[in-house]
């Protein structure tokens, strides 16, 4: 908001008025949950996005992943699906298991909702749900074609990687642990739906909002 303000400060300005006002950033803890399992028979797509992270208009290349949210009542895995150029959570699902299904639920919600052109760049790495029978039938009935990140690289999914990050500095870690599974999904939901996709501004996107950038193709059609 200060951009629009026409205010540039510094990171030490910033830095100083939080000290100020008793503020912290959120840190990103070193317990990480393994989710990706690469170890399997499926077949893996080759890289074909290759870590080109600029596209021209929506719904060109959707990245994909899945990452672990902790909660008192049992593990939770969170899918989400990002349109590339918008930043936008197209697709998410929350579940107890770290299945095909979960997997498959994300892709099918960002489906229905944004309605691609068939040629789409699906991106993720070589999880066994995404490498799966059942989620590459899922993609070619879609008309989206594959792409797998090298193994072992996480760069090659870094904007999804980065979403994941955001999500539990701004949400996670700034509370205690859910006690349910129910307000997780809540505030989950809120999060991304209410604030990030709608709110919360993005300097790759020259201070706008997700929702607010993908609006400017919309108007240009």
């Amino acid at each position: 908001m200060l951009h629009e303000e026409g205010l540039s400060p510094t990171e030490r300005t910033v830095g100083k008025y939080m000290a100020e006002l008793g503020l912290r950033s959120c840190v990103s803890r070193k317990y990480k949950v393994i989710t990706t399992d690469s170890n399997h028979d499926y077949s893996v797509a080759p890289n074909t996005l290759n870590q080109q992270f600029a596209t021209q208009a929506p719904n060109q290349v959707w990245v994909a992943d899945i990452t672990y949210i902790a909660c008192r009542q049992g593990r939770l895995y969170l899918a989400s699906i990002m349109d590339l150029c918008t930043r936008e959570i197209v697709g998410w699902r929350l579940g107890s298991r770290m299945q095909t299904e979960l997997v498959l639920g994300a892709l099918e919600d960002a489906q229905q909702a944004k309605k691609p052109k068939e040629g789409l760049i699906h991106h993720s790495d070589r999880g066994s749900q995404y490498a799966s029978k059942e989620y590459r039938d899922k993609l070619v009935e879609y008309g989206m074609e594959a792409s797998m990140s090298r193994k072992g690289n996480c760069y090659d999914n870094a904007s999804m990687e980065s979403f994941h990050s955001i999500l539990k500095k701004e949400l996670i870690y700034c509370k205690p642990t859910f006690k349910t599974k129910q307000q997780a999904y809540q505030e989950i939901y809120r999060y991304i739906e209410f604030f990030y996709n709608r709110k919360r501004i993005h300097g790759f996107l020259g201070y706008m909002s997700p929702v607010r950038f993908a609006a400017q193709f919309q108007h240009s059609m």
